[in-house]
């Protein structure tokens, strides 16, 4: 028995998807560049440290800042319903989802949800953003029969960190602020932009480069087949942890 031989359950995404995760990919740029333009790309730390914060590993604790400063931006514009991003919903996901934020757009007169993961990466520290763990192999893979149009958006939010003294304490103020973005939808991202990871559980869907990716349009299918060619090339998988994991996540026919 071989890959080739099973009798696969085959997800059909709706005709508009591409156009539609454009549409959202395009929003959320959007939505970090207004936050950038009008000044609120700022996070102030405040702290009783009269030398300021350790800058050599402030950058450690940026990722869950920099996210919530990122759901606290979905948050503000959803509440204006007559928003121009057409943003009509903004949840934060619990700590171990997929995704660390939920959206959902209005688009003519259908709703658009995507799942958006962010990731936070230094300006000033040579190969930050390099090789993240995005999610599992089997949850990502799971995800696109369960829903066809399951949307995967990856944010990139670039930042540099700086301390700053505090005209009324006197204290050093910790200043993170983000400079650069950038958004994609993990299903069209290129075969080369996508790295498998064979360590923790079933294994890691890993970006090599959040910052410089190229896109390849492909269906759904074609991207749960991508994944598994990652997954069975990997030295420490066979097809048979493949075909277990098939059974039991119900991505064959029985």
């Amino acid at each position: 028995m071989e890959y080739n031989d099973m009798r696969f359950k085959i997800p059909h995404e709706s005709k508009s998807y591409q156009n539609d995760s454009r549409f959202v990919v395009e929003a959320i740029e959007s939505i970090i560049k207004d936050a950038i333009d009008t000044g609120n790309n700022r996070i102030i730390l405040n702290t009783n440290l009269k030398l300021g914060l350790p800058m050599e590993n402030i950058n450690k604790i940026a990722g869950p800042i920099i996210e919530a400063w990122a759901y606290e931006v979905f948050h503000n514009i959803k509440d204006n319903l007559d928003n121009v991003f057409h943003l009509v919903n903004a949840e934060s996901m619990p700590r171990l989802d997929m995704a660390d934020i939920l959206l959902q757009f209005k688009k003519n007169s259908s709703s658009i949800t995507a799942s958006v993961d962010t990731k936070a990466t230094a300006e000033d520290i040579e190969g930050s953003g390099k090789g993240p763990n995005i999610t599992s192999f089997s949850r990502i893979r799971s995800a696109y029969i369960e829903d066809p149009d399951f949307m995967f958006i990856i944010l990139s939010l670039k930042h540099k960190v700086y301390s700053q003294r505090n005209s009324n304490s006197l204290l050093m103020d910790g200043i993170m602020e983000i400079v650069r973005y950038n958004a994609y939808d993990l299903k069209f991202l290129s075969d080369n932009d996508i790295n498998y990871n064979p360590a923790l559980g079933t294994g890691q869907i890993q970006v090599k480069d959040v910052h410089y990716v190229e896109y390849e349009y492909r269906t759904t299918w074609e991207f749960c087949r991508l994944l598994d060619q990652k997954y069975l090339k990997s030295s420490r998988r066979s097809f048979d942890d493949w075909y277990r994991e098939a059974i039991k996540n119900k991505w064959i026919k029985e």
